[in-house]
């Protein structure tokens, strides 16, 4: 096998700069645009599907789509982790997926947007479940096997935490990318174009631009030469994720994940809202306040990295909870019921969500590599797809739960014509940490490092 150099290193992360921004459209502007606050239909934002809580009387069509493509989403995870475990391609066992899902992975999350009638109807609402599930079923086919390749590429706890931080890096500013469409599509309207046709040649010129980084390591890595050959047989999907499962540190790790995702996901989506409705600033400002947010983080890297050779991955991770907890309940009382300037408080926001973001980006990834690795020590089996394919299964159950419940709570701000709603759904984010933080505490790590030394 090769070394790991920094060039195949970087090479390696461009992918991860890519779906990032893909699955930030969507996971921050999917809401905005199907399920817009009175700023937003006051801008010309058009309804397209049944609004409020008309789904048994407790979901919106909104949140009961991303809620159903995520868990969908999530229950393919251990197929396409199973199937890459056991691809038997000339190219390897990740990359052909790689090079086959960018394309449609791409044009599936600009059709997510492209509902045909401008209005309320029921074809809008069958269009948005069916793209919805397509998109996330491409997301899984690439996501997964990219993710496979960081145990398999890294030989070592360096170059785990190599890897770990320069996808850390490309995801974060991918994911920044993606928050600066408002900008362009505001652009576009202030050029004579309507919003709905602005926002869809935003989201069609981003997508161009991430399919194109999302080939980058199809294309030109080569994982044979930094990939060892599979030990032996491997096992059949419910065998293999009934194995994975049985590992006690990973059911520790995939429960505080969960917690994690949903807590992110509910306050990643509710940004926009927090801005127009909580801080009563306009729809752009959600793009400075990640950019700068991307900058600050940067700060942060290197001394995760050092903390974490330092103090173990561990007990970074749960101070970043802790972190994260008092941000989100900061952002839950923001606004009018603090004596600061708006700008002020998005600020505080921003930096205080600094050193977590950095810390989640990097060392999660790493704790699951270690955790493959470990086992395919003790078993001979090397089933790095199938963990990192069971860890998404179950962030995305958590990401499942938090569509459905922001959804939910968000409508309780029109019902009364306040902001209760979004704030609830920061301060139940903030809550989750907490208890993320809490779960994390009973993962031996020790256990896990000791058997790879």
């Amino acid at each position: 096998m090769k070394k790991l150099t920094k060039n195949v290193i970087w090479l390696y992360a461009v992918g991860q700069l890519g779906w990032p921004i893909l699955s930030g459209l969507v996971a921050s502007w999917l809401v905005y645009f199907y399920q817009p606050d009175q700023a937003g239909i006051a801008e010309g934002m058009p309804l397209f599907v049944p609004q409020g809580r008309v789904v048994f009387g407790i979901l919106t069509i909104v949140g009961l789509a991303t809620a159903l493509g995520r868990l969908f989403d999530a229950v393919t995870d251990p197929l396409v982790g199973n199937l890459s475990d056991n691809c038997k391609s000339p190219l390897g066992r990740r990359v052909p997926f790689l090079r086959r899902s960018a394309l449609p992975f791409g044009l599936s999350a600009v059709l997510v947007f492209c509902a045909p009638i401008q209005k309320i109807s029921a074809l809008n609402v069958v269009w948005l479940f069916v793209f919805i599930l397509i998109y996330y079923f491409l997301l899984t086919c690439y996501y997964t096997p990219y993710t496979s390749l960081i145990a398999e590429l890294a030989k070592s706890q360096e170059e785990k935490l190599a890897l770990s931080t320069s996808i850390s890096l490309t995801f974060i500013v991918g994911t920044a990318i993606s928050y600066a469409a408002p900008v362009v599509w505001s652009a576009f309207i202030a050029g004579g174009m309507e919003r709905v046709p602005a926002m869809r040649l935003t989201f069609a010129l981003f997508s161009a631009l991430a399919v194109a980084l999302m080939l980058v390591p199809g294309i030109f890595l080569k994982e044979k030469d930094y990939c060892p050959e599979p030990a032996g047989q491997q096992t059949a999907l419910f065998s293999s994720l009934a194995k994975t499962f049985s590992n006690k540190d990973f059911k520790i790790f995939v429960g505080q994940d969960m917690i994690y995702w949903f807590a992110l996901t509910m306050f990643q989506t509710g940004l926009p809202f927090f801005v127009t409705a909580l801080l009563k600033l306009p729809e752009t400002y959600a793009t400075p306040m990640f950019v700068g947010l991307t900058a600050a983080s940067l700060l942060f890297y290197w001394p995760v990295n050092v903390l974490a050779k330092k103090f173990g991955k561990k007990k970074v991770v749960v101070a970043a909870f802790c972190f994260f907890a008092a941000d989100f309940l900061f952002t839950g009382l923001c606004g009018k019921p603090l004596a600061l300037p708006e700008k002020a408080q998005a600020v505080i926001i921003v930096l205080a969500a600094a050193f977590p973001m950095a810390a989640f980006g990097i060392l999660p990834q790493a704790m699951v590599a270690d955790i493959a690795q470990a086992e395919a020590a003790a078993s001979g089996q090397n089933r790095a797809g199938m963990f990192f394919a069971a860890r998404t299964f179950a962030f995305k159950l958590g990401q499942s739960a938090a569509m459905l419940a922001f959804t939910s709570l968000a409508t309780i701000s029109r019902s009364n014509g306040a902001d209760f709603g979004y704030r609830l759904v920061a301060i139940c984010a903030s809550a989750c940490c907490v208890a993320g933080g809490l779960i994390l505490l009973f993962f031996n790590e020790k256990r896990v490092t000791s058997s790879l030394e």
